[in-house]
């Protein structure tokens, strides 16, 4: 009878093994999903674009102020920190689910005296000795708690990233805002002293009997407009300074003495080019990566979940050299087990094991909708930059030459005005036109590189996937 139930259970372990194992195979949803991305940009590309890392673009403006504010924020940053003390964490927690695949091996040593059997001599014992514990993977679990672990730390990598290239776009919009704002408080400053001049030559008119005293009055009321509006540009000024200051931790002082005194004229935005195909791009960017990654860990959660109410199968093993002293001498000996060979089979656990499987399953589907939602605004963002950009290209080029046409005709009235061929109401709109005509052409300037920052945001900001990510070592590395 042997013969035949023999084979016939070696045939049963067999179906069973090969069952389990193909369980073991289908345990983890794809990783893998879809996202629905159009074949090309709708919006024009940027045509005097370059192509450069943008992991240097801010080097790349020319500004090495910039690029110093830039990397002392990023050093002081509460967000950069956090980022990279989850990265710290999960790689600590990647070890240790990498851990749980090889054995472990503890030692132990002892000593104890005293009469083992009834009407046995006083002896002592003293034993020192290594055992080893061993989970055998057969179906996978542990491997798809670390395939979890390495998605999680690899997607935390991706939002250092995204946290550094935040900081980095944030100063720069300050620091060119600040930049913008002290070249207008210029102009308005300039404005201010032509009608302080324009109100004391009235004054001295009117005094005279030459002009009508109403004139004069609405050349002082308009000369105080001029400078109400100057110390409310200033103070706007001020404000963006303060803002700068909390992002870099520098004393205000000394970030003013880094400033540059004269903001001059603005030098052009240094272009670069982005990617033709939005696929491309989108998979450069951090964010979408992290989202990706959250996949991939989401996936793995439910694996483990799946393998958690599959039999479990683990050897543990011995090996200890002991020696026994007595009155009459000592003796040396070794003991050595392995074993046993165990194997965990869950029976009933009252639905705690199928509700986690659910609650992974759950979180699942929320990690490929929350993925799926990254890329299409990821194509958002990059749209709306690239039709800002094109639209403030556009409007840029009409209003420098509507800046000019005002100037000339500012000057003309002013010449004209002194001659008394134009009244103070002529003038002062002339004027008014002017100044408003060259603050537009300052915003749009200040707003074609903001849109520039954003297009440096949505394109990643240089990241890229699969490469090294956030160490300690980078917290130096040049601001991205």
């Amino acid at each position: 009878m042997s013969d035949t139930v023999i084979p016939l259970l070696k045939r049963f372990a067999t179906i069973s093994a090969l069952t389990l194992l193909t369980a073991c195979a289908s345990l983890a949803p794809e990783e893998r999903v879809e996202a629905r991305i159009p074949a090309q940009w709708v919006a024009p590309l940027p045509h005097q674009g370059s192509i450069i890392a943008l992991s240097e673009w801010w080097e790349d403006q020319g500004d090495p102020v910039l690029v110093e504010l830039i990397r002392t924020a990023q050093e002081v940053s509460p967000t950069v920190s956090s980022a990279l003390a989850r990265v710290e964490a999960l790689r600590a927690q990647q070890t240790a689910a990498e851990a749980k695949l090889l054995p472990s091996l503890n030692a132990q040593t002892g000593l104890r005296r005293g009469i083992a059997l009834p009407g046995s001599a006083l002896a002592t014992r003293s034993d020192a000795g290594l055992q080893a514990a061993w989970e055998l993977d057969w179906l996978g679990a542990n491997r798809q708690a670390l395939r979890a672990a390495g998605g999680r730390v690899e997607g935390s990598a991706a939002q250092w990233h995204e946290a550094r290239v935040s900081v980095a776009a944030e100063v720069a919009q300050l620091y060119y805002s600040l930049r913008s704002c002290r070249r207008q408080a210029e102009l308005l400053r300039q404005d201010a002293e032509s009608r302080a001049q324009t109100a004391r030559l009235l004054e001295l008119s009117a005094r005279a009997g030459w002009s009508a005293s109403a004139e004069a009055a609405t050349a002082q009321a308009s000369a105080a407009q001029s400078r109400s509006r100057l110390t409310q540009q200033l103070a706007q000024c001020d404000i963006q300074i303060k803002g700068l200051v909390a992002l870099t931790g520098l004393e205000e002082s000394a970030l003013r003495a880094r400033l540059p005194a004269d903001p001059g004229g603005e030098t052009p935005t240094a272009p670069f080019a982005i990617a033709s195909l939005p696929a491309q791009l989108v998979s450069q960017r951090p964010d979408v990566y992290a989202a990706e990654r959250e996949v991939v860990w989401a996936a793995a959660q439910v694996g483990s979940a799946q393998a958690a109410r599959l039999p479990r199968l683990s050897l543990d093993g011995s090996i200890t050299a002991v020696r026994l002293a007595n009155g009459g001498g000592s003796q040396d000996f070794t003991l050595w087990t392995l074993g046993p060979l165990a194997l965990d089979l869950p029976i009933f656990d009252a639905g705690q094991r199928r509700a986690a499987v659910d609650s992974a399953r759950s979180a699942y589907r929320d990690a490929v909708v929350a993925y799926r939602a990254r890329v299409r605004q990821a194509v958002r963002e990059v749209e709306e930059a690239l039709v800002n950009l094109r639209a403030s290209d556009e409007r840029l080029n009409d209003t420098q030459l509507a800046s000019l046409g005002y100037s000339r005709a500012l000057a003309a009235t002013s010449a004209r005005h002194a001659q008394g061929m134009a009244s103070l109401l002529e003038l002062e709109d002339a004027r008014r036109s002017a100044v408003a005509a060259r603050t537009e052409v300052e915003s749009l300037v200040l707003a074609q590189r903001l849109y520039w920052i954003s297009l440096y945001r949505a394109a990643g900001g240089g990241f890229t996937p699969g490469q090294p990510g956030a160490d300690a070592s980078t917290r130096a590395d040049s601001p991205r």
